[in-house]
């Protein structure tokens, strides 16, 4: 196995052969549970849940064989079983999008709009079975994945608008004979790496603009939740985006990515995820000198000064931290509390988490899902472990969920310090860290104290303070009084090493496009 791509198999299922599949996938069906069993069958039989790669607008199986098995993480139980594909796989998607690219990049704008609207429609027009097949597969709430196929979607409309809106420039000359001008042209095939926090936004974000631009795309989604994936490229193809042009290739993470990165085919790399794999990407993707977008791990501060709104405070933090039960790059992963407020904010804080109904995401009124897997699961207990071992004192929760599988309970840790690993490290998991802060500037220091910067949140009823601090952070995004800030109008993205480039908003289509200068003389 290439060492380059190596972090992005931590979590990665092992690919089985088809005879042993099917003996498990057999045995799972049995197993799984009334709800889940039913809306996996309903969700099969309508041609929702697709098993094989997507190359070139055909549906194909790895040229091995070989599969991995989905799991549903609140049950553990096998939903299916998916196409394991590498390199070869990878480099027939990669041949099959310049190919497409060649005629889709010379399709004029209202063209690829039209498309694109299609597929926003139909999307939006199968929002709940997309949503049972994210909880399903990632565990999140029905309600909370309903949300993200809204989110999802509105993605696609709003660069289906955009695509008529790449404008170029003419530029005054400094010789009479000259005209000057600038053209933006779509950049070519596009390598999309997408998480399995959020299986359909984190697709959408980075094909709707690439697609708007002319750009063709091979999708790697996380081995964890390729079935949301794989429903949506089926969804693009009805909406007459031409085959080719959208490519689903799943399975060893690493053979997928050195495939991507060595091709000189591919001129961009888009990516979600760790510090520590962004980091081999962009390694990687400089032997061919790639354009690259890396949005990175967070380490997300949340500063609650004493002259916030408390009522505010406490929703903002609330929806900040535990939506997607704390998986999220944006999620605040220290939340620090101004000493004057510190006792009365712990008490409702811990109040309100304590509320949260954990179960099944199909069960109604549960507000946490489980922790994708148990590697997962391990890291946040060993994260509340160090900072026990260090003084800091659990308010709520602080172990496993008496549902067990990777249920954890909504935790409230207080009195936590700058050293443990809840404060350096994001814990991506429904645990809320307290630190106390006296002094404006003792807070910009400790929120500042970390490589991450990619969101942040303060809440405060000072406009002169919101100012001053928001300027200060040294943060991509920065929340005011406000827990839930992402949008598709608006640039989402990290500083420091949280990442490179925007997504979203007018910003979003320039990480796909080249600018041209040209240059025509002698015209006196």
């Amino acid at each position: 196995m290439s060492p380059l791509l190596t972090q992005l198999q931590r979590s990665s299922p092992t690919c089985l052969s088809s005879a042993t599949c099917i003996s498990v996938a057999i045995f799972s069906h049995h197993q799984m549970s009334t709800n889940a069993r039913s809306v996996a069958s309903r969700l099969s039989s309508s041609g929702f849940i697709r098993t094989q790669g997507f190359i070139g607008g055909k549906w194909v199986d790895a040229y091995d064989g070989k599969t991995i098995e989905v799991y549903n993480p609140a049950t553990g139980e096998v939903i299916t079983n998916v196409a394991c594909m590498g390199g070869r796989e990878t480099k027939d998607a990669i041949t099959s999008a310049h190919n497409t690219f060649l005629s889709w990049s010379k399709l004029t704008a209202a063209e690829r709009s039209r498309c694109l609207r299609k597929w926003f429609d139909l999307i939006m027009a199968n929002k709940e079975e997309l949503g049972q097949l994210m909880t399903l597969e990632q565990g999140k709430p029905l309600d909370e994945a309903m949300g993200e196929v809204t989110y999802g979607a509105s993605y696609i409309e709003f660069y289906a608008e955009e695509a008529k809106r790449v404008y170029g420039d003419i530029i005054p000359a400094a010789l009479p004979d000259r005209r000057l001008f600038v053209m933006k042209q779509p950049v070519g095939v596009v390598g999309a790496i997408t998480p399995w926090n959020f299986p359909l936004a984190m697709i959408t974000r980075k094909v709707a603009p690439a697609l708007a631009c002319g750009c063709t795309v091979v999708i790697k989604p996380s081995e964890l939740t390729p079935l949301t994936a794989l429903a949506a490229a089926e969804l693009s193809i009805q909406a007459g985006i031409p085959p080719g042009a959208v490519n689903v290739v799943m399975g060893s993470a690493s053979d997928i990515g050195e495939a991507l990165l060595a091709s000189p085919q591919v001129r961009k790399i888009t990516f979600t995820g760790s510090t520590t794999v962004g980091k081999k990407l962009m390694a990687g993707a400089a032997e061919t000198v790639k354009k690259v977008s890396l949005e990175l791990g967070g380490n997300a501060p949340c500063i609650i000064f004493d002259d916030a709104d408390l009522d505010v405070a406490l929703k903002g933090t609330m929806a900040t931290k535990f939506r997607n039960s704390g998986q999220t790059c944006v999620c605040a992963n220290r939340i620090l509390v101004q000493e004057g407020i510190y006792d009365k904010f712990s008490i409702a804080f811990s109040k309100a988490v304590e509320s949260m109904k954990v179960g099944d995401g199909f069960v109604e009124g549960v507000a946490q899902g489980p922790i994708i897997n148990d590697s997962a699961l391990h890291k946040v207990e060993s994260f509340v472990q160090d900072a026990i071992s260090k003084g800091a004192k659990v308010l709520i929760g602080g172990k496993r969920h008496s549902l067990g599988m990777t249920f954890y309970e909504p935790t409230v840790i207080g009195d936590v310090k700058s050293e443990m690993l809840l404060a350096r490290e994001e814990v991506f998991g429904p645990v809320a860290p307290l630190m106390k802060f006296k002094t404006e500037e003792e807070a910009i220091h400790i929120a500042n104290d970390t490589n991450a910067g990619l969101a942040a949140y303060m809440f405060t009823t000072s406009i002169k303070r919101s100012w001053r601090v928001s300027e200060a952070l040294e943060y991509g995004l920065v929340g005011i009084n406000e827990g839930q800030i992402s949008t598709e109008v608006a640039p989402f993205g990290g500083m420091k090493q949280s990442g490179l480039g925007r997504e979203g908003s007018k910003y979003g289509m320039d990480e796909y496009l080249e600018i041209k200068y040209v240059c025509l003389g002698n015209m006196s």
